[in-house]
């Protein structure tokens, strides 16, 4: 894997963190989760093992995946490939 490839990964995610968290209702289901408050995902959000969390659950619930992936201009495996990245 190549920083180019955690570089981009990290962009994807960070986007659908983004997506994620503009909505209360899937931010508040994120966190329930995860087990995170707002402070610590704050804290770890340039994590890897963090974000490549916020694409396992986007993943978990398919019509979110779909949205988001839609939403940040990017396909749902471009998603689950980048989670993928920031896992290794």
């Amino acid at each position: 894997m190549t920083g180019q490839e955690t570089n981009e990964a990290e962009t994807v995610a960070l986007g659908a963190l983004g997506w994620t968290l503009a909505d209360d209702a899937r931010a508040e289901r994120l966190l329930a989760l995860t087990g995170l408050d707002a402070g610590e995902l704050r804290a770890r959000i340039g994590e890897p093992a963090l974000l490549a969390a916020v694409l396992a659950f986007l993943e978990a619930h398919e019509p979110d995946l779909i949205a988001c992936a839609d939403a940040i201009g990017r396909s749902p495996a471009d998603l689950a490939a980048a989670r993928r990245v920031l896992e290794a």
